[in-house]
């Protein structure tokens, strides 16, 4: 094996190991290669035990059921989360009681909210409940629970039965993983029923999740494709699943992620 072929196996193990999971197509994007190539430095990698294939793409060893945590999952995709956020603020207006997920690109979104002069948001998450904690035209209703860790967010029995009680305009949530077969997909239980719970809640629910999220599976599906209105995503994801979206009669958002800007080069002096 070359040096580069080493190289990229390593870049490609890092990668899978700070989502958990993540798509063919994104692999071959972020190493800069083909994914014919890619396939084939998956199989060596899940020879060696360092990783599992799934289909369209890889995941840790017993991945499906990897929870990565808050620090890892901010990571990712940092650029696509901010710009999806912008986008799915735009399906909120004044007057709405919404339903806002745990994870790293609802607090993004719950940033964005913090404009609104007569919004009312049930969340279970401590992030995107301090992201709206100065604003003051938005009424911040916390559901109770016991904490997990990981994510910041307040799950089990408590905090299922609190959301029974709400009926909301409109459902924001995320995961681990969405595809046009599954829905959208969780590896820990005890989310998986709150974000059931959440879904539950709204008449409609929109789904945010970047590139990385899109054709990946995790252990435990929490929303069926029948239930999902909207999906809101970034212009990196697998365009081919985002048709399967589509033809299943669900909105797909796509925002716009900026480019990043070059590295500049130094001038010589004369």
């Amino acid at each position: 094996m070359s040096v580069f072929a080493a190289e990229r196996r390593q870049r490609i193990l890092e990668l899978v190991r700070s989502s958990g999971a993540i798509s063919l197509r994104e692999l071959a994007r972020q190493v800069e290669t083909s994914e014919v190539t890619v396939r084939r430095d998956l199989r060596a990698l899940e020879a060696q035990g360092l990783l599992d294939r799934r289909h369209g793409g890889a995941v840790l060893p017993g991945g499906l059921s990897h929870e990565p945590s808050y620090s890892e999952k901010s990571l990712v995709a940092a650029d696509a989360k901010a710009a999806i956020a912008a986008l799915a603020a735009e399906l909120v207006a004044d007057g709405d009681a919404i339903v806002v997920g745990a994870g790293t690109t609802t607090q993004a979104f719950a940033g964005r909210l913090t404009r609104h002069t007569e919004l009312t948001v049930v969340t279970n998450s401590l992030l995107v409940a301090r992201a709206l904690a100065g604003a003051h035209g938005v009424d911040v209703v916390v559901t109770g629970g016991s904490l997990r860790g990981p994510i910041h967010a307040l799950v089990g029995g408590t905090t299922e039965q609190a959301l029974a009680t709400v009926q909301g305009t409109r459902a924001f949530i995320s995961g681990n993983g969405l595809t046009a077969v599954r829905g959208l997909s969780t590896p820990n239980l005890a989310v998986a029923g709150v974000d059931r719970a959440i879904a539950a809640a709204a008449a409609e629910v929109v789904v945010l999740a970047d590139h990385t999220k899109i054709g990946t599976d995790a252990l435990l599906q929490t929303v069926a494709v029948e239930d999902i209105q909207h999906v809101v995503t970034d212009d990196q994801a697998d365009p081919d699943e985002l048709d399967a979206l589509r033809a299943l009669g669900i909105t797909v958002h796509v925002a716009a992620v900026p480019a990043a800007p070059r590295p500049r080069t130094a001038r010589r002096s004369g």
